[in-house]
């Protein structure tokens, strides 16, 4: 038996979007749409993505107090929420993710068959690389190599980056495969904390950033700009303002259904064609294409660089 909470709304992408969860993990979702205010703000963003004051000003409420309930979806997983750059600065614009959200009531069952391996991967840690200038690593502590040299990538110091960056190539990652013996894989997300690569910085620097797995291309996000001219939560102070300072965290995934970045639609790629269970690793590549539109570069952010405490993370759905 399950019940399903559902929302009216005419977002195609969003629609399409559902979320399964059990009792346990629906009390997080009941808390954060357990007032009027916040089922409004919810409904707002099923009808298309908002900033911040917009939200406020929609419900003629503070922005802090419009932060603080967007802060509530978000951690129900209810909406993601990004830093853009804006006329003044960046601003926080808010989508929802999803727009239907099943809940399994057996539970016990659903624990049983269903499961999550999470894999973590220092952005130093890359199989492969082929990179153009401008490029350059930089760990928390200092520079490593020298600017503009791809020789640099060579170094060994280079799996203690916390930051990389290059205008065209790609680095290549080998995550070990790591779905259960007798188990089927049902989805692949993968996490990072990225942004374009402008001299020093420049918010508004598309890049058309593509994504591949297993030599399957996912697809492409392009980056609105390189961010800096305020210091990243994580940033180092040795590392100047003016230089890139942090970027935006995007999620990837790969499921049964297609590709999805963020929750909207980007291929129609399915896990089936990366054809995981024929080897012991997945490959990852991350680059911007020679013939790319937008050919503004990636700088890509580690633990201890940015806004975000991530490295880069796969996460891999198995049911047994």
């Amino acid at each position: 038996m399950m019940t399903k909470l559902s929302v009216d709304q005419s977002n195609t992408e969003v629609a399409t979007r559902v979320l399964t969860t059990d009792l346990d993990n629906f009390i997080e979702i009941a808390k954060a749409l357990s007032t009027d205010l916040r089922i409004a703000m919810f409904k707002s963003l099923l009808e298309r993505p908002r900033n911040v004051i917009e939200i406020a000003e929609m419900f003629n409420i503070p922005p802090s107090t419009a932060a603080v309930n967007i802060k509530k979806l978000e951690d129900a997983n209810l909406i993601q929420t990004e830093m853009v750059p804006g006329t003044r600065g960046t601003q926080k614009v808010c989508a929802a993710v999803f727009s239907k959200i099943i809940v399994e009531t057996n539970a016990v069952e659903q624990i049983k068959q269903n499961d999550i391996v999470e894999i973590p991967m220092p952005i130093g840690h890359f199989f492969d690389f082929q990179v153009a200038p401008t490029c350059g690593l930089v760990s928390d502590k200092k520079i490593i190599g020298e600017f503009d040299d791809p020789s640099s990538f060579l170094e060994p110091e280079r799996t203690n980056a916390q930051l990389i960056w290059f205008r065209q190539g790609y680095l290549e990652y080998r995550f070990p495969n790591r779905t259960p013996r007798g188990a089927r894989a049902n989805s692949l997300e993968l996490s990072m904390e990225i942004c374009s690569e402008a001299p020093l910085h420049n918010l508004d620097w598309p890049s058309d950033i593509t994504l591949w797995i297993n030599g399957v291309e996912v697809g492409t996000w392009t980056s609105p700009g390189d961010f800096g001219g305020e210091r990243g939560v994580l940033t180092p102070s040795w590392w100047g303002e003016a230089n890139t300072q942090f970027g935006l965290l995007k999620t990837w995934r790969v499921a049964e259904d297609g590709a999805f970045i963020d929750g909207r639609t980007i291929s129609e790629v399915t896990l089936e064609k990366l054809a995981l269970e024929q080897s012991p690793f997945i490959t990852v590549k991350i680059g911007v294409k020679p013939d790319a539109i937008n050919d503004g570069g990636i700088n890509l952010f580690g633990s201890k660089f940015g806004n975000y405490e991530t490295d880069l993370v796969m996460r891999l759905g198995f049911v047994r």
